[in-house]
């Protein structure tokens, strides 16, 4: 491909935008209510926190635009977009407003992220299947950050200088996750702080969003070994799910191994290969085996958690990878452990449960979106940050339901480009305005399906 003319260019029409895929999605979250939800339940003092229903959608627009940073939700005010929206804020009224959160004022966000998810599963496909099977992940990250003026870095568990960013997600096996709590610690704060209040949140949120109400649901808690610990299963069991976590390879872990008769693991081959860190290899296949396993036996009694411990192991082929004092049989195999009460078979729920990876991917969206950088020196800041964070990408991904089935499971970025980021000229004809978009776009039909659904039928020269 070449430029086919000399070309020039000319910063001159006021009628352009670049992102008209926000008029549906902007469209969606007032249909969601997120106006009265925002009025409602947060009330940030001061002339800084003044109309809150009114900045809090407009940095959630810039986030659902592309926006990682405060500068960037400048790209809200340009072209057209005054006459598409109502209440543009400067950046720098933005900042200002997200500055003068406290801690209590980001519980307020977490109320209206929780309520405005519920709403969206209400009015969209975004957590189709939930009433039968769902699951809830837990897992954290280091947002890394650089210099000296932000609140709360440390060094934490990675070595890598930061803020710890705690996602519990919730999805089902026919849609993709979407984000149930989120929690911003300190840098230095250890994986499993406060989880089982994460988990708490997380699951009242999922049940009001429709997970577990048809006869027989299961819902449950998936994590990895960092989360294993007696506070995060009470949490999921008393919030009536089950839970599936990877267990430590502590001294009665492995004496349970140890007590496995060899005549009890099956082999399994792995469709995809998987990833295996301390090898520093791909593996295809593995064996399986379970044993009833009581948990937390250091506890007092009525703490002891009773279910299944499901191993898989692998062989070693590096001799120098095996610990020193090993006994043959851990010398001989690698073994990952999972707790669990699942009732699935053992091949199944050894399955699923690899399946929690599902919310490192989550994770990387962020990373790749609004969580690109943590934008302000200021602690509660950036929570909220945070936490509006988790809403664009909820609204972006009911956005993608109401698309199609594509876009449905597709990745937020692919979301944004193809449906979100799409160029339009503004027009007015009979009072109303409409959008002149790209002839021949290639995802016409997605955007089509998404504009009907919350806007009105887009007419023949719309598309």
């Amino acid at each position: 491909m070449r430029v086919s003319h000399k070309v020039t260019a000319v910063f001159d029409d006021p009628n352009l935008i670049s992102v008209a895929g926000l008029a549906p999605v902007m469209a969606l979250a007032e249909r969601a209510g997120l106006h009265g939800l925002v009025a409602e339940h947060v009330t940030v003092p001061g002339s800084a926190g003044a109309n809150a229903a009114v900045k809090i959608p407009a940095v959630l627009a810039g986030m659902v635009a592309g926006a990682d940073s405060i500068s960037d939700l400048n790209l809200l005010r340009h072209g057209g977009m005054g006459r598409l929206f109502d209440g543009m804020r400067a950046p720098t009224t933005l900042g200002t407003f997200l500055r003068a959160v406290s801690f209590g004022h980001v519980r307020q966000f977490d109320a209206v992220a929780s309520r405005l998810l519920i709403a969206l599963a209400k009015a969209t496909p975004v957590l189709a299947g939930a009433d039968q099977v769902s699951y809830v992940d837990v897992d954290d990250t280091i947002r890394e950050t650089h210099g000296y003026a932000k609140q709360g870095a440390g060094y934490g568990y990675s070595g890598v200088k930061g803020l710890n960013a705690l996602v519990a997600t919730v999805s089902t096996p026919v849609a993709a996750p979407v984000i149930a709590a989120t929690r911003l610690r300190k840098g230095a704060t250890n994986s499993a702080k406060g989880a089982f209040r994460l988990i708490g949140d997380a699951l009242a949120t999922a049940r009001s969003a429709g997970a577990g109400t048809a006869p027989d649901a299961i819902i449950t808690v998936r994590a990895d070994s960092a989360f294993y610990n007696h506070k995060v299963v009470a949490a999921a069991r008393r919030g009536g799910a089950r839970f599936s976590i990877t267990a430590r390879m502590d001294p009665a872990v492995r004496r349970a191994i140890a007590a496995i008769d060899e005549d009890a693991w099956t082999a399994i081959k792995y469709p995809h290969s998987i990833w295996e860190e301390d090898e520093q290899r791909w593996i295809s296949d593995a064996e399986v085996a379970e044993i009833e396993f009581t948990a937390f036996t250091s506890r007092r009694k009525a703490e002891h958690v009773p279910g299944r411990l499901i191993v898989r192991r692998v062989k070693r082929l590096n001799p120098a990878s095996v610990p020193a004092g090993q006994t043959a049989l851990f010398a001989q195999y690698r073994y990952h452990a999972v707790f669990t009460d699942s009732e699935l078979s053992l091949l199944a729920a050894e399955a699923a449960h690899r399946d929690h990876a599902i919310v490192e991917q989550v994770i990387a969206e962020l990373k790749a979106g609004p969580l690109a950088h943590l934008p302000s020196g200021k602690f509660t800041a950036n929570a909220a940050w945070l936490v509006l964070a988790a809403m664009a990408f909820n609204l972006t991904r009911a956005a993608g339901s109401l698309a199609g089935a594509f876009h449905a499971k597709a990745r937020t970025a692919t979301i944004r480009a193809q449906l979100i980021n799409v160029p339009a000229r503004i027009a007015s004809s009979a009072r109303r305005l409409r959008l002149h978009l790209p002839r021949d776009w290639p995802w016409q039909t997605g955007y089509d399906q998404l504009f009907t659904a919350t806007l009105a039928p887009p007419g023949a020269a719309a598309a």
